[in-house]
């Protein structure tokens, strides 16, 4: 997305000081219920966690200290979990039906969030994705919901630089898209090992924390970093990958993948992969899942793939477009202009001047 600015790791304290409510904006309510909630920068320059209903009306904000990336919802959808963006050490957590901000928390000094995590089926931990910056190895960490997201405990994600996790639909199996990038937060922002990355998908079995399986790419894709994915409705995981190879290349950025199997990439017709800049920014499924969207803020393009025949189906073209969430049997998209996108065309939403790279639905109506 458009916003860029570097994180102190130093400078972003447990006590999430500028967390507070926000005071009050000139904005234009919305009436409905929460039906979705990101991260953004307001037009003060400020950074925002924003819930807005079903016709794109802001219902509550909170303040962020930080830039913040994606957010995950509670079983019962009433708490929204937002996580910063890497290197960030910050969550924070609203409360969906009383429109606050119910705490914050943090990491464990030696530990940074990747800005992902899921909940367990029964609402009762918050996993996280997390870097273990001085083993140069990836984690999750696993909070306590009942303890005021107190952290309990930790697994090995069976690789490096865990972006996005999610349980899968038989709840008890973790898809883990590990990036392959070494990070550290003293240099924020910066890939130390690009010519030695190798990215995976691992697969955990979330009682024991056991590896299942885990899958990599050929060696000559040894740069295109997975990072987002969604499940599909005939359970296979697909995923959207950002390569950092030469822009010469021609590499697939979009594939699929089921335990015990090999990775299979998409073919796409034309230059489609080349429009996307090589950067797939977000990964979603409709309600069904039988289809799944891909973004691209750099190439300005979303992308809705069919499931059944794995080919791209729809092209949409919208300027720094990041997050995607499904929407009454299709997509909502929002971009870096502080635009919302739906069937219904793009609006702007008071007061927002960019959404950040992620967007989550709260309730999906048919």
């Amino acid at each position: 997305m458009a916003i860029e600015h570097p994180i102190n790791r130093r400078g972003i304290l447990l006590g999430l000081a500028g967390t507070a409510c926000l005071p009050a904006l000139p904005l234009q309510a919305g009436q409905g219920d929460p039906a979705f909630v990101a991260c953004c920068q307001m037009r003060d320059g400020s950074f925002a966690a924003v819930v807005v209903d079903i016709d794109n009306k802001p219902l509550f904000m909170e303040h962020l200290a930080a830039r913040g990336h994606d957010t995950v919802l509670s079983p019962d959808r009433s708490l929204a979990v937002v996580f910063a963006r890497r290197p960030g050490r910050f969550a924070l957590v609203l409360d969906l039906k009383q429109h606050t901000r119910a705490l914050a928390f943090a990491p464990p000094p030696d530990r940074h969030f990747y800005g992902h995590g899921f909940f367990t089926p029964d609402g009762r931990l918050l996993y996280a994705t997390e870097n273990d910056y001085e083993a140069e190895r990836g984690v999750l960490g696993v909070y306590d919901v009942a303890a005021r997201f107190q952290r309990i405990s930790e697994i090995d994600t069976y690789g490096i630089g865990p972006h996005e996790a999610l349980l899968m639909a038989d709840g008890r199996t973790i898809a883990v898209a590990n990036g392959g990038i070494v990070t550290h937060p003293d240099f924020p922002r910066q890939k130390l090992n690009l010519a030695t990355m190798t990215p995976s998908l691992a697969y955990l079995d979330l009682p024991t924390g056991d590896l299942i399986d885990r899958a990599t790419l050929p060696a000559h894709l040894h740069r295109l970093s997975i990072r987002h994915m969604a499940e599909a409705g005939d359970g296979a995981i697909w995923f959207g990958g950002q390569y950092e190879g030469a822009e010469t290349d021609f590499v697939a950025l979009v594939g699929s993948h089921r335990p015990g199997r090999s990775i299979a990439l998409l073919d796409a017709p034309g230059d489609l992969y080349r429009n996307m800049s090589y950067y797939v920014g977000s990964v979603a499924a409709n309600r069904d899942g039988t289809r799944i969207a891909t973004t691209s803020p750099r190439g300005g393009v979303a992308i809705v793939w069919d499931v059944a025949t794995r080919t791209a189906i729809e092209t949409h073209r919208i300027a720094d477009v990041g997050g995607v969430a499904p929407d009454r049997g299709s997509f909502r998209f929002s971009d870096g202009r502080g635009q919302l996108t739906s069937r219904n065309g793009s609006v702007p939403v008071d007061g927002i001047a960019h959404w950040d790279n992620h967007l989550t639905a709260i309730a999906i109506k048919t």
